[in-house]
């Protein structure tokens, strides 16, 4: 087939490259020159563990290409794909505006029918929105199709090429035909592919991420609790994960949800509940916890230390919201170090691919390093903010010998609380009783 991903993003490059993968051939569409000319020459522009290898080898083989023109975008696809930012507005709700203003071109530079699909996570009741505004402006037939993605940033690539399920809101039989065929590569059984109405497929991209939400803050709830009656976490979520009614995903204690999808997606849903005049109230609990989670690492620094850590220096592993990725976005380093700076400390912060982009959208005044064991020098303490798997199995006795003390606050959980004892830590983790 010959399709058009319409933003070159997260979810679109994904999409895009995944779906050439297959043997389609894809033009993407941005209007960023920047990005544009880095895509054009052969280099992402984002990190995401297996995607620069696709993306290479199907520019290589001219599968995969890019334009600055949404009319030849229109003119070459027989399926168009949105996969446009819907940031979040003040009040919690998805701003639509990236949405319709591209729908309303879309029906000016209509020709020939097309089937639009929206991969953009979108509140109920958009798929609607969107055919007015194609609608509005053309008399050629077009279908509006919801289908929402469900990629874990770090996983994106093999969620994409071998899929738990696609979600498809329609009720054309003839789009329904035209996704299994694009689709098919990608399963293993039809079945895997759930057709349904277009307002149900929205509220299932929403009820998915808001679900696993609550979990973590439930987990992070049980997690603070365990720490006040000297139960620990890890044991708790191991005894809880084999009851297949709950399962093991989701339950690691630690410093909050980040990235672009959770608190984007659990604030919009709130957002849709209170505008159709209900008190969702299990999402307001959820946002509370994991704002207050986000700062609790502080506030075991502070009790340790006091409220004045002018005189204190704190090294960091890890600025990215999640390990794998680059996405910085509501992630826990960013609530951690404005409220360490608010007490006066001094910062030296590493992460393997998120510097970058930290230095970017912050003007925080702490130094970067370019290596792990370089931000410990002269530090107080090590912070743990993200679970990388470069900081899973560190050199001990050099961290010993870099730090001021043997000091660590671990907000996910990384160590085991035994080996921090026989190695001389002074530990505080997340649900678990301090090392002394």
């Amino acid at each position: 087939m010959n399709i058009s991903v319409i933003g070159t993003g997260y979810v679109g490059l994904v999409t895009g490259t995944c779906f050439a993968e297959s043997g389609n051939q894809v033009l993407c569409v941005d209007n960023n020159p920047e990005k544009l000319a880095l895509l054009k020459s052969g280099q992402v522009p984002i990190y995401e563990p297996g995607l620069e290898d696709l993306f290479g080898r199907n520019i290589k083989e001219g599968r995969l290409n890019f334009s600055s023109s949404l009319q030849e975008a229109i003119d070459f696809a027989d399926i168009i794909f949105y996969c446009l930012p819907t940031p979040p507005k003040e009040d919690g709700s998805a701003d639509l505006k990236y949405v319709l203003e591209v729908a309303k071109e879309t029906g000016k530079l209509l020709k020939t029918y097309k089937i639009i699909v929206n991969k953009s996570t979108v509140p109920v009741g958009t798929t609607e929105l969107v055919k007015n505004a194609i609608s509005e402006n053309t008399t050629v037939e077009f279908d509006v199709v919801s289908n929402p993605e469900f990629l874990r940033e770090g996983t994106a690539v093999p969620d994409f090429l071998k899929p738990e399920r696609i979600v498809v809101g329609t009720k054309s039989e003839k789009v329904i035909k035209a996704m299994i065929d694009l689709y098919g590569p990608f399963v293993q059984d039809e079945d895997q592919i759930i057709f349904m109405d277009e307002r149900s497929s929205e509220m299932t991209k929403y009820a998915s991420n808001s679900f696993l939400a609550t979990k973590i803050s439930f987990i992070n709830e049980v997690a603070n609790l365990c720490q006040q009656v000297g139960a620990n976490i890890d044991l708790v979520a191991k005894g809880m994960g084999p009851d297949s009614r709950i399962g093991n995903k989701f339950l690691d204690a630690g410093i909050g949800y980040g990235g672009s999808c959770f608190p984007k997606d659990v604030s919009a849903l709130h957002k849709i509940a209170l505008d159709n005049n209900y008190n969702f109230k299990i999402l307001e609990a959820v946002m509370d916890v994991n704002e207050n989670q986000k700062k609790i690492l502080v506030e075991k620094i502070v009790a340790y230390y006091g409220t004045d850590l002018s005189n204190h220096k704190f090294a960091i592993w890890g600025l990215a919201f999640k390990p794998n990725t680059d996405d910085i976005r509501e992630a826990a380093a960013l609530t951690i170090i404005d409220l360490l700076l608010k007490h006066g400390a001094q910062i030296t912060a590493y992460d393997p691919e998120a510097i970058a982009p930290f230095k970017k959208f912050t003007d925080y005044k702490i130094d970067y390093v370019e290596s792990q064991y370089d931000a410990l020098e002269n530090a107080d303490a090590l912070l743990v903010l993200t679970e990388w798997g470069e900081f899973q199995s560190p050199d001990f006795t050099r961290i010993k010998s870099l730090l001021k003390k043997p000091v660590i606050f671990d907000g996910r959980n990384v160590y085991p609380l035994e080996k921090m004892r026989e190695l001389g830590f002074y530990y505080e983790s997340v649900g678990r009783n301090i090392v002394k």
